[in-house]
């Protein structure tokens, strides 16, 4: 550390009625962090670090933020924060485990830096997308206004991260249901390297604030007395009156993005600039002039904390290095589900497949007392195909949300309610539309589990599929975007039965669950279905029918026409498997069919290449190949985008293309 005693300061002060003990706090843990780090950056040289993101210069922004909030309310830091983990007093040993990829960390050597989080601490980390933090907070802080419990979110980004789609979406969201959560915005010059004159074109991000209704304030970042005094009454304002703050903090990066990028940049008069407005140079320096911190005492506390960061240092250099363990890296994907089975009472009546969704999902709004579904138009209006309608009125417009247009922003509220400890169905008004907030969807929702721990309990509900002439954007089956990432169950019924019984287990799973339903079924199926409420496994397939001639493997709609075909072929004698869901996915009932009838063909409705049919038809090859008696046989859409026009809509969907494809394949 630098010589401080003949400071000249270049920050004023105001201790207003602050007492010692919380002026030498606020030093202590800005100190903390800059020590660690200066030490840090000499692991990194050593390569006993991977990686460093500095945040010197930044410490007042962490610290004041963190000590103006409670300790059990939430806060969402990003890789320049370390004065929240440390303020909140994570044990060192276990951060510098964390860095160097050890057990004892909160990755379990999955990954590094900050992108963690810890529900002991209250601390919820960054992915590196930056913007879905933002909506994370949106959705904590909705639990707490749900709970009654007067608790405000403060959440971190860069004036680079507002330039994201999710800021926008976030600050949206927070100000039309007027959320408890404080927007932190750490304006420190550069993103990378690009300057905030290529980032965004007004004076101020606080500005921003107007448009969207919310309070703004623009706040000295350096000056930690101004940090954390007017955060203090802004979160007790917030406590007493739940609604959003964007604050701005002017401050600056002394360091590179990360510390092989350099600062090379970064004119020299602005680094020599902001050097002189050091925020713990400058605190050091009032507090020896204030008398309220003696030379002594400086000495006293840095040799505490050089103690502690070289016991903690040694603990984590003396933990074994992981040992990879296939097993356990395979059960951290999901979060452990303990399916139980609910029977029904046998009492039941014909409903249509559209009905069944409704009825599962009031029976599970009914039977789990705080679980939230949110998605446009699904209040007064009920939805767009009615399966919400009446919900508003049963349930309140506090459980039953409509949101605005902003995919991403919601799904990320939803992972946001999980780590509160309340579960949510999002609608996706048309499966099409995920890819608005696909960012969320894989990298957080599917990710978080196995990162650190932390499931994500929401449910996403996806309208989908051909046959109703609603062209490109509104048409899609897009499930395979999702089987193949980890992290993430897909199920996808093709009657009411299994909709209804399986939409309750997708709710009551903590897993982030896709729930494919096909609007060409909704008003065109029916079938005999449980009054009340029960459930069906995941990962078990229904055997529609038994023959000995050929395995016909199918799910969604595709199921109905490849019943049809065997109706108008009463001589073909099939196996039929509805997979029902695609992960987990039945490949006993799969495998054990081919075994049994020699063929396969698996009929489905997205286009072909690269779909689930690829991958079954991969594992039934490797698996029975001593059983075929012939190719295994896909039969798909075809590979353009799927038309609106009824007639370009038949020539693309695979319907009329099976019974000639099952044909070839029963004369091989």
């Amino acid at each position: 550390m630098a010589k401080t005693t003949n400071t000249i300061r270049n920050i004023n002060y105001d201790k207003k009625s602050l007492r010692r003990n919380t002026l030498i706090s606020l030093y202590i843990n800005m100190l903390k962090p800059r020590m660690i780090e200066e030490k840090m950056l000499i692991l990194l040289r050593q390569g006993k670090i991977s990686k460093w993101f500095s945040g010197i210069g930044q410490e007042a922004i962490s610290v004041g933020v963190t000590m103006a909030l409670k300790d059990d309310e939430y806060i969402l830091p990003m890789h320049r924060n370390l004065g929240v983990f440390t303020t909140r007093k994570i044990p060192l040993h276990r951060l510098f485990a964390q860095w160097q990829g050890k057990a004892s960390g909160f990755t379990k050597g999955r990954d590094r830096s900050f992108h963690f989080g810890t529900q002991e601490y209250n601390i919820v980390g960054m992915i590196s997308h930056l913007g879905p933090q933002l909506g994370v907070a949106d959705g904590i802080a909705l639990a707490n206004l749900l709970k009654k419990n007067n608790k405000v979110t403060a959440v971190f980004s860069g004036e680079g991260g507002t330039s994201e789609g999710d800021f926008h979406e976030a600050l949206n969201v927070a100000s039309v249901w007027k959320l408890p959560v404080i927007f932190c915005i750490e304006n420190n010059g550069y993103g990378l390297s690009t300057p905030t004159s290529q980032q965004y074109n007004c004076k101020n991000i606080a500005d921003r604030g107007k448009g969207y209704g919310i309070e703004s304030f623009i706040i000295d970042g350096n000056n930690i007395l101004d940090v954390y005094s007017k955060l203090t009454k802004l979160a007790e304002s917030i406590r007493k009156r739940p609604r959003p703050i964007l604050i701005e903090f002017k401050t600056f990066r002394m360091r590179g993005h990360e510390e092989a990028s350099g600062t090379k940049y970064v004119p020299k008069d602005l680094m020599e600039q902001w050097a002189l407005k050091d925020p713990l140079v400058n605190y050091q320096a009032y507090l020896k002039e204030e008398g309220i911190l003696t030379e002594k005492d400086e000495v006293i506390i840095k040799e505490d904390i050089m103690k502690e960061i070289h016991d903690g240092l040694e603990k984590a250099y003396a933990e074994e290095a992981i040992v990879p363990n296939l097993t356990s890296e395979l059960n951290d994907v999901y979060k452990a589900f303990k399916y139980q089975e609910v029977t029904h009472k046998g009492k039941t009546k014909e409903i249509r497949f559209v009905d069944a969704i409704s009825e599962g999902l009031k029976q599970s709004m009914q039977k789990h007392k705080d679980l939230v579904i949110m998605g446009q138009d699904i209040a007064d209006y009920g939805g767009v195909f009615k399966i919400t309608d009446g919900f508003l009125k049963a349930f309140g417009e506090e459980r039953v949300r409509n949101t605005p247009i902003c995919e991403s922003a919601i799904v990320e509220a939803g992972m946001g309610l999980s780590i509160a400890g309340i579960k949510s169905v999002v609608e996706m008004q048309f499966a099409d539309f995920v890819t608005s907030g696909f960012n969320p969807v894989v990298n957080y929702l599917a990710k978080s589990h196995y990162r650190w721990n932390q499931n994500a309990d929401v449910v996403l509900r996806m309208p989908c599929g051909g046959g109703v002439a609603a062209g490109p954007f509104h048409s899609q089956t897009n499930e395979a975007w999702f089987t193949k990432t980890p992290g993430l169950k897909v199920v996808y019924p093709a009657f009411p039965y299994d909709a209804k019984g399986l939409l309750a287990t997708a709710i009551n799973d903590p897993n982030p669950v896709l729930f494919f339903e096909h609007k060409a079924l909704y008003r065109s199926i029916r079938q005999e279905v449980p009054i009340d409420y029960f459930t069906l496994p995941f990962g078990k397939a229904s055997l529609l029918r038994e023959g000995t001639d050929v395995t016909v493997i199918s799910y969604g709609a595709a199921v109905h026409w490849a019943l049809e075909t065997l109706d108008n072929n009463k001589d073909i004698d099939a196996d039929v498997i509805d997979l029902r869901t695609l992960q987990p996915l039945d490949t006993e009932a799969i495998l054990t069919s081919v075994k049994k009838t020699g063929k396969a063909i698996i009929l489905q409705e997205d286009s072909l290449f690269g779909g689930i049919a690829s991958d079954i038809a991969s594992m039934i090859m490797e698996e029975c190949f001593e059983y075929l008696d012939a190719p295994v046989k896909r039969v798909a859409s075809i590979e353009t985008p799927i038309p609106f026009i009824n007639q370009l809509e038949e020539q693309y969907l695979p319907k009329n293309r099976f019974e000639t494809e099952l044909k070839t394949l029963l004369d091989y």
